[in-house]
Formats: structure tokens, sequence, C-alpha cells
């Protein structure tokens, strides 16, 4: 999903602005480097700050996003707009050097030209090197956006020829109001926001039907407690198991379970606020009354336990989750 400016504004307002001022004042950057965590809008910003440049019916310092160059640009299909990223585990030198062939040519359409390289910090050293010759030495008209989670990595040399703008993690209260805004249920856009921190991430998460159905198996599991043995172990082999089937979908729900029993707790403590399932809260705090703190805690020392073996050891999840059903059950 493309981003907007009023997105950009509202997620990175710090980020926004500098951009903001260097296009009013017509004295846009020849290289930024934008930093930050994995999902903080990195790309989906360079992406913007290329349509803005090359967009045909801009409006202020938004770019139209319906023009040909602004749809192209969406679809990787502009001539003057390169994106390159590592090749086997790294970017090298013959990327660069292809990317400084390309650039080195005439714009196709226009003036202006700009690449973007994801992942800069995975350059290897002769590919650094022949990037920073580039950015001493810039085209006309050339724009470079380099992306970066590590920018400690990179070669000082290149950072200081570049812009620095920092992207800031998304509080998870900020991610679930824009999960909202894009039409995401409440109780989903809750448990989205706290299980990423990348908005796009969160968001396919939450428009899944797979995501809906696992959040009620969670509740359905935790009620499921409740019952003998036998009838337990019937649920989780008949419903649990076919829905979270694989080992990425099993960490999920334990995830999911672990927020239900936090939530337990901020209803003990009163600190409703904190609560996720918030749109369950009789049935939660008939729980949370039902259930001593200790084993609120137990139960959650026993779900991060399962979720370390599940990510470290070749343990059947089968036979991980029937443990953890009966740690949890005593």
């Amino acid at each position: 999903m493309a981003m907007r400016w009023e997105q950009l504004a509202k997620r990175q307002p710090v980020v926004a602005k500098m951009l903001q001022s260097g296009l009013e004042k017509g004295r846009i950057s020849h290289a930024y480097l934008f930093e930050g965590q994995r999902g903080t809008g990195k790309k989906a910003a360079s992406l913007l700050l290329a349509k803005r440049l090359f967009c045909l019916s801009p409006i202020g310092v938004s770019p139209c996003l319906e023009c040909r160059n602004c749809r192209r640009i969406d679809s990787g299909n502009h001539p003057d707009v390169r994106v390159i990223g590592p090749d086997g585990g790294s970017i090298k030198k013959e990327q660069i050097e292809w990317l400084q062939q390309e650039f080195s040519k005439t714009a196709v359409e226009s003036d202006k030209k700009m690449y973007i390289v994801e992942h800069a910090d995975q350059m290897t050293t002769s590919a650094a090197n022949s990037l920073l010759k580039f950015l001493e030495e810039p085209h006309s008209g050339t724009v470079a956006v380099l992306l970066t989670e590590q920018y400690h990595r990179l070669l000082g040399t290149i950072v200081s020829r570049c812009q620095v703008l920092s992207f800031r993690p998304l509080p998870p209260a900020e991610l679930a109001q824009g999960l909202v805004e894009e039409h995401v249920p409440l109780p989903l856009a809750l448990l989205a926001a706290h299980l990423t921190n990348s908005f796009e991430e969160a968001l396919a998460l939450a428009k899944d039907s797979w995501f809906a159905e696992a959040r009620t198996l969670v509740l359905q599991w935790y009620e499921m407690l409740g019952k003998p043995e036998l009838q337990l172990l019937f649920f989780i082999h008949d419903r649990l198991f076919p829905h979270f089937l694989e080992s990425h979908q099993l960490d999920l729900g334990l995830d999911l379970l672990l927020y239900l029993y936090r939530d337990l707790l901020h209803i003990q403590a009163g600190q409703m606020d904190g609560v996720l399932y918030r749109d369950q809260l009789d049935r939660l705090q008939r729980w949370a009354l039902a259930c001593p703190q200790r084993r609120i805690l137990a139960g959650m020392e026993a779900i991060l336990q399962a979720k370390t073996r599940l990510n470290t050891t070749n343990m059947s999840t089968a036979l991980l989750v029937e443990q953890l059903v009966l740690q949890l059950k005593r």
C-alpha cells in the first residue's frame, strides 16, 4: 500500500518536516540516509519522495499518486528511478558500478534521476568504496536515498555525505490507530499493533481472516483449560493444530495467548487501558477473578519457555503444545 504525505507527517513528523522544507525551498539534498528499525516506513517514504520529485501534478509537497509517473514508480517501472538491494546476502561492487553506468546517461524523461539503496549496511567493502566515489561526485539532478536499520555499520565517510533522517519506531497506540483508519476492527488492530512495529505487516496480518480466527481460537483455548483433560486434548488436536500448522503460525498463536494472560494481570491491577482483548472484558474479568496472580505469572513463564523451545529446538510442535496445555492446566 502506497504511503500518502499526510501519513508520513503523522507517523514520522520530523522526517516529513525536513523533507517538506527541502521541497518548498527547492533544496533537496543530493543524498539522504533514512535510518531506523525495520517497519518504520523508510522505503515507503523514499518512494513517496520519488513520486513527489517526478509527479506530473503535485499538490504542494504531496504527489498526486495518480499520474503516469506516480503509478510507474509504484510498479517499479519508471526508467529514472532505480531501486537496488542485497543480491545473495550483500550488495556487490558490480551492482554499484551498474548504477553508476545507468546514471552517467542522460535522464530518459526529465532532468532528474533517483536511486534507492535498500539495506545499504550490507554493501561489501568494494561496493561501499564505489558508492562513496559516486556520492563525492554527484551528477546534477541526481538524488540518492540509502536505507538502513544499522547505519553504524556504514562507512563514516558515506554517512557524512548524506543528510541523515531518523525514523522512530511507531508506538503501538499510534500503529493501532492507523490500522483503524484503514478499516481494521479495533480488537484486531490492538493485537496486530503489538505483534509487529511494521505498519504494512500489521495491516496485512489484521486483514487476514486467518488472524481473526486465530484470536478466536486462543480465547477458546484458555476457556478449555477449565475442561476435563480429555476434552481439552481433543480441542487441541481437532481445532488448534489444523489452524496453527506451521511453526511461525504457532509462534504467533503463543504470542496471542501470552497477551491474553497479560490482560488478566492488567485487570487484576485495575489497569484497564492496557487490556488488548477489551471487547471480551466481561469474560476476562471472570477469568481474572478466578485465577490467582501466581498462576497467571506461571502460565506466562510456561508460554515463554514454549516459544523458546519452538524457535531453538526440533521438538515436535504437537508434543510442545500438549506439554504446554498440561502445564497451564495445573
